[in-house]
């Protein structure tokens, strides 16, 4: 099962990942994941990578591109994967579909939750992650045993500043310019299937798992 998430922040695409990653027993590919290793790895583009980062840079799409074709070319990949975080833009979709090609894999879905922009403020603003450990947190679906205490290490909670509700609304106007378009680009290909992300991780993830059937 090859897939891809797609959705805005706070859509739970990271739960929903988990629930899969156990379901298929594929691996979840998290570019974030991919950038952090390379990076301490020292490979030729995760040096690259953090020439741009350290100066406060973007990183251009062919370092993150490269960075993802060594991640799929490797043996785990091959049976299926759940991607998350690219492709972030048409350019980076349409590089993505010479990748596969050249891998000899088809897409099984893109899956896009669904979630509005009130539920998704509603939902970050309510995070909360361990200043120790790192270990998150949600007010309302994942609270703490103790209030603003970490379960795992009793690290203090605190919440990012990319939560805070004005934060949560300019990275919402970033995806609708930058990563909504992939909607009507895998509508195109037919390899969307949407799913109401607006209830609790549980009952999102048999709707996820119905459309896969």
């Amino acid at each position: 099962m090859h897939i891809i998430l797609v959705g805005p922040p706070g859509a739970g695409k990271g739960t929903q990942a988990a629930r899969l990653v156990d379901e298929f027993g594929i691996p979840h590919i998290a570019t974030g994941d991919i950038f952090r290793s390379a990076i301490k790895n020292e490979t030729p583009l995760g040096k690259k990578a953090k020439e741009y980062i350290d100066q406060g840079q973007l990183v251009p799409d062919e370092v993150t591109v490269g960075m993802v074709e060594n991640r799929l070319a490797e043996d785990d990949c091959q049976e299926g994967f759940i991607l998350d975080g690219f492709p972030r833009t048409v350019a980076q979709a349409d590089a993505l579909k010479d990748i596969l090609t050249d891998l000899g894999i088809e897409l099984d879905a893109v899956l896009n939750i669904e979630v509005g922009e009130e539920e998704v403020v509603k939902r970050l603003s309510a995070r909360r992650v361990c200043s120790e450990c790192g270990a998150s947190y949600h007010l309302e679906f994942d609270p703490p045993q103790k209030e603003n205490t970490c379960d795992k290490c009793s690290g203090e909670l605190y919440q990012r500043d990319d939560d805070e509700p004005e934060t949560i609304k300019e990275r919402l106007e970033v995806y609708k310019e930058k990563t909504e378009p992939l909607i009507d680009y895998y509508q195109k290909t037919g390899d969307l299937k949407s799913i109401d992300g607006e209830a609790a991780p549980k009952e999102v993830f048999t709707r996820i798992k119905q459309e896969l059937s």
